[in-house]
């Protein structure tokens, strides 16, 4: 776990780091390069979770060395099936990462929600519920290596 605090702001505790596959993670089903050395390197700070419908069926594969829990949901109510699992984890300690549509209600009801905008675009409504936007999932990795950054961002 480790503890930002945020001048102006809140103090926020992130344990777990839940994070969709497809267009967050990967593209077109295939991790993008260097996400798993990340969460690998990362491991003894956080609890990751990798949350999918698997549209490509290769998500366990491709992270079977990843310091990572796969989660597989059904086609169907997706983006209930990522706030439940949320739900589980704890709100208040969780930081969750996405850029679909299915991705809008975790990003949403997480102590922080990362939108992010790559290959495959980025879903209008998930992006206005969140609380910061990035340009590649490796930024993500360098707000918790580097929690300066974050913190640089989030303060009033």
């Amino acid at each position: 776990m480790k503890r930002f605090e945020i001048p102006g702001g809140e103090i926020i505790e992130i344990r777990h780091i839940l994070l969709d596959y497809n267009g967050t993670l990967a593209v077109d089903g295939s991790p993008i390069p260097g996400v798993r050395e990340k969460i690998n390197q990362l491991k003894d700070g956080f609890h990751f979770h990798v949350i999918t419908a698997d549209t490509f069926g290769s998500v366990k594969e491709a992270l079977k060395d990843t310091a990572c829990e796969v989660v597989t949901i059904p086609a169907g109510n997706q983006a209930q099936a990522k706030a439940d699992y949320l739900k589980k984890l704890g709100e208040d300690v969780t930081l969750t990462c996405g850029n679909g549509v299915n991705d809008e209600l975790m990003l949403e009801q997480a102590v922080l929600g990362v939108a992010v905008l790559q290959e495959e675009g980025l879903a209008v409504r998930t992006l206005t519920a969140a609380d910061i936007l990035i340009k590649d999932i490796l930024d993500l990795f360098g707000f918790l290596e580097n929690p300066g950054r974050l913190i640089a961002c989030l303060r009033s």
